[in-house]
């Protein structure tokens, strides 16, 4: 709040709590509106006010939860009214947002009400939040400024974001390059135990201002920097600022030669722990460099290829990633994060792309060898046993599948990746609340990552609470609105929610040769009863894929009731090893068969965990 709002303020609420009344700031303010007649006291958690201020009588609402009919609320919300009307000229009502929440607006002149959720975020930026001058702000601090100044557990001082670095070599084609150097801090600063948000929740704020990003993310500390690489030398300029108000905690900018990028990165990743008091012992100055490589070379590689890994969603791509990770190995055999990014690269191709029962297992052969190398370079790092549970779970041995991503989760509890792994998983081979509990877990760390939203919609719909998984894959779609996997899971729900014109209209979105939009169309065909159609679809996508997609053609045919075929394609998908088959547990389209015997016997015999 600067002091000429302050002084043209027509009513100036203050909250206060035991964490407002110590703050000199909200003391001088509120002595401002004092002397200018435009204070308005409200007690919103018990405390000792400053002794100025407890002879004047104080709205009293500590008790309040947010209900807008609260007989005091009302009174207050009266009061303010009063206050503003008094001291202008411009006369004000009471109007109800569309969230429900009472504000107060100008009547004339066209003034509009402010959106509750932009009040929510702007009321934890900073201290300025505890007076809020003018009839505009007073949304922010009835209703937002509440969280921010009721008493409870602070924002964790070891809670970060590193925003992507800016790119200030004036060629757009480095900038992997300065992406690339953030995301390797991310990685430092969460092996030594910091809760540090993913990319993409940093990327949604990027351009914000500190405090506001801040709020978004409930981060207490924010890492920015820039990068300038020429043939000659690299500069790296990195500044870790307070979130709550942007003011610096540590700063440094280096100069050197393009070899030394590896030994910048480590530097930053020390010092702002020593800025923020995290003891680095002989254990986390090992976890700093953990997996990574001191060949430049093999680190733009790297960069380059996490780069085209964010969105490889065609077998080009997929292709591209395997040949510039195999580059870096050949330039560094023990380089950790290559191996495991060739390791996800393999699985990729071999669980997507595979075009034969060989293939696949050839593919999946030499993942399970990358990961194992990453492993033996990473020792307690649950990112190899992750990696490693995922494939175990496609080559069906979900037993194994199971305890590795039980493992990897307690190796790397703040670890996104880890958790994304798990989350889905353990979602289909066990179902159950813990795999719900782990997605609300990774969106608490990186709340703006759709890929997390993706993953409670997973669990979700697992739990047949469709509804609310639609909601979770809108939130991913919102966050990442060019990918195709939200939408045709939303036709998912859609169908089994027996709303096919809603189903139709997600899955036109959709391009038309993804296959699990023909699979969402021959179910929908088989749930509104156009048999010739569901059978129609099925022998389409078996000209396309053959036999590759058994698993699938069994959850159409049990929707037709056609239990015999559901059970011969599913004996088809266990003989090839379909990674389908993950599914069979937790698939809703797979209901009309589980009271016949033979399911219960092919669960047996795949060994999913009771």
């Amino acid at each position: 709040m600067t002091e000429q709002a302050l002084e043209s303020a027509k009513a100036v609420v203050v909250l206060w709590s035991p964490r407002s009344v110590v703050s000199r700031w909200v003391r001088a303010e509120a002595t401002v509106a004092g002397r200018n007649k435009t204070l308005v006291p409200v007690m919103i958690e018990q405390c000792k006010r400053p002794i100025m201020f407890e002879l004047i009588q104080t709205a009293e609402l500590s008790h309040w939860t947010g209900d807008a009919g609260d007989r005091q609320w009302r009174a207050l919300l009266s009061d303010v009214r009063g206050f503003v009307e008094k001291n202008s000229d411009l006369p004000t009502q009471v109007v109800s947002t569309p969230f429900g929440e009472d504000t107060l607006t100008p009547s004339q002149h066209g003034s509009a009400s402010i959106d509750r959720r932009a009040a929510l975020v702007g009321s934890r930026i900073s201290r300025r939040t505890t007076i809020v001058g003018g009839i505009g702000a007073l949304a922010v601090a009835g209703v937002g400024g509440w969280a921010f100044f009721k008493s409870g557990p602070a924002i964790a001082s070891t809670r970060i974001a590193v925003m992507s670095f800016s790119n200030m070599s004036g060629d757009p084609g480095q900038a992997y390059f300065s992406d690339g150097i953030a995301e390797e801090l991310r990685g430092a600063l969460s092996r030594i135990g910091m809760q540090v948000i993913g990319k993409a929740s940093c990327d949604a704020v990027k351009d914000l201002a500190i405090p506001v990003a801040a709020a978004k993310l409930d981060v207490a500390n924010i890492l920015t920097g820039s990068v300038r690489r020429t043939s000659d030398t690299i500069r790296i300029d990195a500044q870790l600022v307070a979130g709550r108000d942007g003011v610096e905690k540590w700063a440094q900018s280096y100069d050197r030669a393009p070899g030394d990028s590896i030994k910048i990165q480590t530097d930053i990743a020390t010092q702002v722990a020593n800025a923020l008091s995290v003891a680095l012992g002989a254990a986390k100055r090992v976890a700093l460099t953990l997996g990574g490589t001191r060949d430049t070379r093999a680190l733009d590689l790297y960069l380059q290829a996490s780069a085209l890994d964010r969105n490889a969603d065609s077998p080009e791509a997929v292709l591209k990633i395997i040949s510039l990770s195999e580059a870096m190995l050949a330039r560094d055999s023990n380089y950790g994060d290559a191996y495991l990014l060739l390791a996800g690269a393999q699985v990729s191709y071999g669980a997507r792309f595979a075009t034969s029962t060989e293939q696949r297992a050839a593919l999946l052969d030499h993942a399970q060898q990358s990961a194992l190398h990453a492993a033996a370079v990473m020792p307690g790092s649950g990112l190899p046993t992750a990696q490693l549970a995922g494939i175990s779970s496609v080559r069906l041995d979900f037993a194994a599948a199971v305890r590795g991503l039980e493992l990897a989760v307690a190796s790397n509890p703040n670890d996104v990746t880890v958790l994304e792994t798990a989350i889905f998983e353990l979602a289909l081979l066990t179902g159950g609340p813990r795999p719900l509990q782990l997605a609300d877990h990774a969106i608490t760390l990186d709340p703006l990552n759709p890929d997390a939203y993706f993953s409670r919609g997973i669990c979700l719909y697992v739990l047949r609470r469709f509804e609310d998984a639609i909601q979770a894959f809108e939130k991913a779609l919102a966050l990442a609105s060019q990918r195709s996997r939200p939408r045709y899971w939303i036709a998912f729900c859609q169908i089994l929610l027996n709303r096919p014109a809603d189903a139709r209209s997600s899955l036109a979105r959709v391009p038309p040769e993804n296959q699990f939009r023909q699979t969402a169309e021959a179910l929908l065909a088989a749930r509104t009863g156009d048999r010739a159609g569901a059978y129609a679809a099925i022998a389409k996508i078996s000209d396309a894929i053959s036999d590759q997609a058994s698993t699938q053609y069994a959850g159409i045919y049990a929707q037709l009731g056609d239990l015999d075929n559901s059970f011969s394609s599913l004996e088809l998908a266990v003989e090839i090893s379909d990674p389908g088959l993950q599914f069979l547990k937790s698939d809703p389209f797979l209901d009309p068969i589980r009271r016949d015997p033979r399911y219960a016997a092919m669960l047996a015999r795949l060994k999913f965990p009771v």
